[in-house]
């Protein structure tokens, strides 16, 4: 017997995604429901490669009784809406909005890093899926923080376009080819012009001067990693697709060589270590889109520091970003909790 599901938000770029890897991973469900607002209502949509679709579902009409997780990726209005009424109804939310992110009683969970803190869910039946560029960090972090307790970690991101959803990938093709054609070029998605350029102004300014993008990478890693690590973010949008990179400085308490990091990631979980020191020996967001896995490369000393080690770290933000750390929260919530399958 297996899960009833409801994928909420399924015709955007995440929620294709997690129909994508919902199939992909033969996560064992019984019956699958794709949601999304009433322009979308009869529309068609695949699951996955397989030869199934999905005819879309109105979500302002939609009863979650019975149904046991819904995968929420339909943004923080529409969730604030509807992901209580889930919950209400005995159906579990896994949400990718940034919502309940910090809210106390809701877990904050990426699997490879803190699975033990998904049983706290029950106390209001949600569970918050992180900012994607936290994830994969968090991810690398981990195993080394295990080994020589991490003091401060320094990170500078280069955020794709697709992080701003379908209008932010949209724009910088059409800029692109605006450049080519010599039309004029609008701004819409973006503060400044995408294309052949970057920006470095992810989400709203806070007082301090950092925005909030940069404030999430900072508290998040707090929540899911230890409270105790001193983070400070530079948060970049680049004109690259799919497929986030991190440039992560970090200050131990204790000593790492770079060869006993080396060996630490290779065993790590949802790492893939690729960190040879020749042309092309790291790994760049063209090929970690579509792929699982947090890519580590250009592993070095920091010498400016007691103990310090640099690393280059990208992962498909779609995926480990967002609906693959969905996918695995739901995977994890079934082996410890739901067990049905």
């Amino acid at each position: 017997m297996g899960y009833r599901v409801a994928v909420v938000g399924a015709t955007g770029n995440v929620g294709r995604e997690m129909l994508n890897i919902l199939a992909e991973r033969k996560f064992p469900f019984d019956e699958i429901a794709a949601l999304a607002s009433s322009r979308s209502t009869g529309d068609m949509i695949a699951l996955g490669d397989t030869d199934r679709e999905l005819k879309v579902r109105n979500l302002e009409h939609f009863d979650f009784t019975g149904w046991d997780i819904a995968l929420f990726a339909a943004g923080s209005g529409p969730t604030k809406i509807y992901a209580p009424k889930a919950a209400a109804a005995g159906c579990v939310v896994i949400d990718n909005s940034s919502l309940y992110r910090m809210e106390p009683d809701v877990p904050l969970i990426v699997p490879e890093v803190n699975p033990d803190a998904i049983d706290g869910y029950t106390k209001r039946n949600i569970i918050a899926n992180p900012n994607c560029s936290t994830a994969q960090m968090v991810v690398a972090l981990k195993p080394l923080h295990d080994a020589a307790t991490i003091k401060r970690v320094v990170v500078s991101t280069y955020q794709s376009v697709s992080g701003a959803g379908k209008e932010g990938m949209d724009e910088l093709f059409e800029q692109t080819r605006a450049i080519f054609v010599n039309d004029p070029k609008e701004s819409r998605r973006f503060t400044k012009q995408i294309a052949f350029n970057v920006i470095p102004h992810i989400d709203a300014f806070m007082e301090d001067g950092s925005t909030k993008e940069e404030w999430k990478m900072v508290v998040e890693t707090n929540k899911i990693l230890d409270p105790d690590i001193r983070v400070t973010a530079t948060c970049v949008r680049v004109p690259v697709f799919v497929g986030h990179s991190e440039s992560i400085n970090i200050e131990f308490e204790r000593p790492l060589s770079v060869e006993q990091a080396h060996e630490i990631l290779r065993e790590a979980p949802g790492i893939m270590l690729v960190d040879k020191r020749e042309d092309g020996g790291y790994v760049t967001p063209v090929e970690c889109a579509g792929e699982f896995a947090t890519f580590i490369s250009r592993v070095r000393k920091d010498p400016t520091v007691k103990h310090g080690l640099n690393l280059w770290c990208v992962s498909d933000n779609l995926r480990k970003g967002a609906a693959l750390n969905a996918v695995q929260i739901a995977e994890l919530l079934g082996r410890r909790h739901l067990r049905k399958a």
